[in-house]
């Protein structure tokens, strides 16, 4: 059995983070003499100087820093546990917020959505559609509770839930389609790119942009492709929203020398797997399943003309 108590680190925590032993006492509603108690009594069962005095004040000694930042790892997962067996103990959760880029296929999170409707009928869902940074800024607020994104979140792992390949397209009458050679860069930098705009409020980025002469930065990849369908533009857009444009002829992949397809990982990524109740889980699951189902042989578009 540990000799340090986990109250004990909790009061040092408290006396640091409040300024001292006074303040600290009165926000944790313990008295001083009690924390100054468990704090001596710390120090006596390491054998370890935690504080040293400075004038009238104490402040932590070098040993004490690197113990507190070792104790603040174990209060937070005291907390983390507490916070999972009342997860565990509330049962199924009301409501889970799912926030999913737009270049996820459409067809697989109506899949997953109708196949968790089936058995979870009374568990409200909250669908975020997101755009590049969009989903991972819910996921650093805690605002969503699975994340769909074709980006990696830093200090979160994800689950692979495929490939979403990008096709550089545009109107069959567009002047790009007239040079009938295959293009370069210097090409289509002569011309309106069309690019959808990253939802994150903080961090947003331009994702595939040529830093063409002309640019439209729009809202949602719907209207992009209604914009390209008119001739307006060109843009790399994810397979999973062109099959209706190219098989009806109103969008042609573009002949380019390199570049004419690319490729992003999607990643599901929980906001925390541990804490998720089993509507998130089962949410989690449908969205693989639908995956697995939708994925067959996928189409291949010719980069060079």
């Amino acid at each position: 059995m540990s000799r340090v108590t986990l109250a004990q680190w909790q009061m040092l925590a408290a006396v640091v983070d409040h300024g001292g032993f006074a303040k600290a006492a009165e926000a944790i509603h313990k008295s001083p003499s009690t924390l100054n108690h468990a704090v001596h009594k710390l120090e006596e069962q390491l054998g370890v100087q935690v504080f040293e005095p400075v004038g009238r004040q104490v402040r932590l000694t070098e040993a004490g820093e690197m113990l507190l930042r070792r104790a603040r790892q174990l209060i937070e997962g005291a907390v983390s546990l507490e916070e999972v067996a009342a997860s565990l103990a509330q049962g199924l959760e009301a409501e889970i917020v799912l926030a999913v880029d737009q270049i996820f296929s459409p067809d697989s999170l109506a899949r997953a959505l109708e196949a968790f409707s089936l058995a979870f009928p009374h568990v409200r869902v909250q669908l975020h559609e997101t755009v590049l940074n969009g989903g991972i800024e819910m996921l650093h607020d805690k605002s969503a509770d699975i994340v769909v994104s074709g980006i990696s979140a830093q200090g979160f792992l994800g689950d692979p839930l495929g490939l979403v390949h990008f096709i550089a397209v545009a109107h069959p009458d567009h002047p790009l389609h007239q040079l009938t050679r295959p293009l370069n860069l210097r090409d289509l930098e002569q011309y309106r790119q069309l690019v959808v705009r990253d939802s994150a409020q903080r961090q947003s980025m331009d994702a595939g942009w040529l830093k063409a002469e002309q640019r439209w930065t729009l809202g949602h990849l719907d209207t992009s492709i209604d914009m390209l369908e008119r001739g307006l533009g060109f843009a790399w857009i994810p397979e999973t929203r062109l099959g209706p444009s190219l098989e009806a002829g109103r969008l042609v992949p573009l002949p380019l020398e390199a570049g004419g397809i690319r490729e992003y990982p999607m990643q599901l990524i929980y906001r925390d797997r541990d804490r998720a109740g089993p509507a998130t889980h089962a949410m989690a699951e449908a969205l693989r399943n639908a995956v697995r189902v939708d994925s067959g042989p996928r189409a291949t578009f010719d980069s060079v003309e």
